[in-house]
Parts: structure tokens; sequence; C-alpha cells
């Protein structure tokens, strides 16, 4: 779990909700310090209303996608994290970890290019340990022509030429740019019907501050295998079967949940 900022000092560590709150803290101070957009803070919340039918907890499923993603990412000749705001408040050392352990630099990319937001990641990236940075020099950004959104802004040495890019909390239309460019596409997003989700090779649809170090212990594990094996991984996975593998979870905690219910309400 990521050590981003401080504990919230007004919540109990014994409150039941004291890990979501203590996440919304950290992105509020993200946005107070300009590495979360304000639109960030109402994307997280969306994204918890799903956590909440998923049980709050990294399920089977999601397992099997991060063992996928780790496996491509290992695999591939030029890998790239993508980093928006949200991702650079929730989980900065983790994003470092699982760079080195992978050997993927970390390219900033923002919807929301605000003055100083840039500087602002790149701070809390460097505080985090990170050494290899993309995506900080504006005047030496191309474009990737399928968008129109500031995301179409990529380094040249990053995404522009990367063959896999991990898109943790992304939006839709750059995961479809990205497709239709060639490049694998790996996503974190807990909605998994979203457009990010259903166009992404590898949808891992779990929360990013348990995605990330579940990934970084797989890449401790999958990093000593060989390629034939990572490989194999890769093409056993079937995301299609992922995606409605997870739907059929979110259904079966919902009527679990109604029946739990159902019993209070007697």
């Amino acid at each position: 779990m990521s050590k981003q900022g401080n504990k919230p000092s007004h919540v109990p560590e014994d409150h039941p909700r004291f890990e979501s709150l203590k996440h919304r803290h950290d992105l509020i101070e993200g946005m107070k310090n300009l590495i979360v957009a304000e639109a960030g803070l109402i994307a997280h919340g969306r994204g918890e209303c799903f956590d909440y039918i998923l049980g709050e907890k990294t399920n089977k499923t999601a397992l099997e996608a991060i063992k996928a993603a780790v496996a491509l990412l290992l695999v591939s000749d030029h890998p790239i994290i993508s980093v928006n705001g949200n991702v650079a408040a929730l989980v900065p050392e983790e994003l470092v970890k699982l760079s080195t352990i992978i050997s993927a630099p970390l390219e900033i990319n923002l919807f929301y290019r605000k003055e100083g937001r840039i500087e602002a990641i790149t701070n809390a990236l460097k505080k985090a340990g990170a050494t290899n940075i993309l995506g900080t020099d504006e005047s030496t950004m191309v474009e990737i022509e399928e968008l129109r959104s500031n995301r179409r802004l990529v380094d040249p040495n990053g995404i522009k030429i990367a063959d896999t890019v991990f898109v943790p909390l992304e939006d839709g239309d750059r995961t479809e740019a990205l497709k239709k460019l060639g490049k694998r596409v790996i996503t974190v997003d807990l909605n998994p019907i979203s457009r990010t989700a259903l166009w992404a090779d590898i949808s891992i649809v779990d929360n990013i501050v348990r995605a990330l170090p579940a990934m970084i212990e797989m890449a401790t594990k999958l990093r000593k295998l060989p390629s034939e094996e990572l490989n194999q991984i890769i093409f056993t996975f079937n995301n299609k079967k992922n995606i409605q593998d997870t739907l059929e979870l979110i259904k079966n905690y919902i009527e679990s949940q109604k029946e739990e219910a159902f019993k209070i309400l007697k």
C-alpha cells in the first residue's frame, strides 16, 4: 500500500471505512498539490462504486489478469507505464518499484494539463524514488494523430515507440487510439464494461491500491521464468472471458448482499 500522504487525523484507524477514507484523503491532498485534477475526485468516486460490488477484494479473476499482464510486460521489447494524477497520488512508490522490476519507464500523460501539474507529478514520482521519467518536456512531445485531447501528446522515446502500454485508470479514447496504432494495452479499471476495459488486451478489474502491490509480487516471481513460459501465460489468457467472469462475480456478489440486506430489514 502506498505511503503517499498522511493518514487523516480525524478518522480513527478502527473506522470500518478507514482505508477508503485514507485514499480519498490522499487524492484531496494530491489535488491541493496540483497532482490530481478536480475531475479525478469524481472518477475515483465512480470507481469506488464498482469496488463495492466487487466485494472490495482482489478476486481470482483479477489475479489471473494480473499474471497475464505481468507476463506481457516482461516479454515486451519497449514496455511503458503511463502515469496520470490519480495513480501518482495513490501508488507512487508501487509505480516506481514495478517500473524497476520490469524495466519499463514511467511516462506522465494527462488529460487536464493545468499549469504546474507535470512538475508536481514529476516531483511526487522522484520523491518516491523514480529516476527514469518521460513526458516531462513538452517541447519534445509528438502527437498521436488518432486523438484530439491532450493525451495525444506523448514522449517520442516512450509511448510513441512502445509495443506495450500499461495505462492504469485510463480513459477509453486513448486506449482505443493506442490499439489502432498496433500497441498492446494493459489497464487497471474497476468498471469491467468501460471502453477502456473492453478495448484493452488485458483488463485488470481491481482497485489500483491492491492491483499494483499484486503486480509487484507477481513480477518478482515471473521474471525468473523463460520467455516461452511467459508467452504461454499470455496465449492462454482470454480478456473476453475475463470480463464475462468478472460480471458474473459482480452479479453473484449483489445477490448475496441482497439476501444479507433482507435479513437486516426483517
